[in-house]
């Protein structure tokens, strides 16, 4: 049976359009039903399956510090007002998130984009330092991460680059490319049809199991455990 209905994209389309607290207020109700409580059930569905991909990830269904991501944005520091995020947001952290730099896994279901990306995106200075030495010294292992046949099949490495190769590495280093990333992390997309199938939550699987390696490279380079 699938864990999403239709009616969920509606909700975030109609959100989009209507992003103010008092319409949510108003559909509280149907957020509910339609959103958060088909979400919880992915969670709680997921935790066992994923703990066999990795058992150093958490997957929480709670609504308040767990693996669903709130709805209301933290507009403090945006220039973006929107009190709400126009997309269901899942979120699956390494148990040490807390202490230092850690990849996840993020899913996003919105209408027409939704995606699961993996790995660290916007890391600080140290963190992105920590796996380019990791690439420099391990290169077999970066490209078997990022050569496996079904992280290329299904993902995509995004972000940005460096204009220049970073201070301490060599220039000419068979992988400078990767080097240069400001961004280690990957997307691949699902349509809305994929989302609302009963087998969804068995698709989404195989593409975090597809994407393990990638991860797995990244906690060794953060010296952190996957497995």
């Amino acid at each position: 049976m699938a864990h999403f209905s239709p009616r969920l994209f509606a909700f975030l389309r109609e959100l989009a359009t209507n992003n103010d607290r008092e319409w949510f207020a108003a559909h509280r109700d149907e957020y509910e039903r339609c959103v958060r409580d088909p979400a919880l059930r992915f969670i709680a569905d997921l935790a066992a399956p994923f703990s066999g991909i990795s058992p150093e990830f958490i997957v929480e269904p709670s609504v308040v510090g767990g693996s669903l991501v709130r709805m209301a944005r933290d507009t403090r520091f945006s220039a973006d007002k929107s009190p709400y995020r126009t997309y269901l947001g899942v979120g699956i952290r390494h148990r040490m998130h807390r202490e230092r730099p850690t990849p996840r896994f993020y899913l996003a279901i919105q209408p027409r984009h939704s995606y699961l990306g993996v790995g660290c995106w916007r890391p600080d200075s140290a963190t992105a330092r920590a796996v380019r030495r990791e690439i420099a010294e391990q290169p077999d292992g970066w490209e078997k991460a990022v050569g496996s046949p079904g992280f290329e099949e299904h993902f995509t490495l995004e972000g940005d680059h460096l204009v220049r190769p970073p201070r301490g590495f060599d220039a000419d280093h068979p992988l400078i490319d990767d080097l240069r990333r400001k961004d280690f992390a990957a997307s691949t997309r699902f349509t809305n049809k994929a989302v609302t199938s009963d087998d969804f939550i068995d698709v989404f699987l195989a593409r975090c199991q597809a994407a393990a390696p990638f991860v797995s490279f990244l906690c060794s380079a953060l010296g952190v455990p996957f497995s």
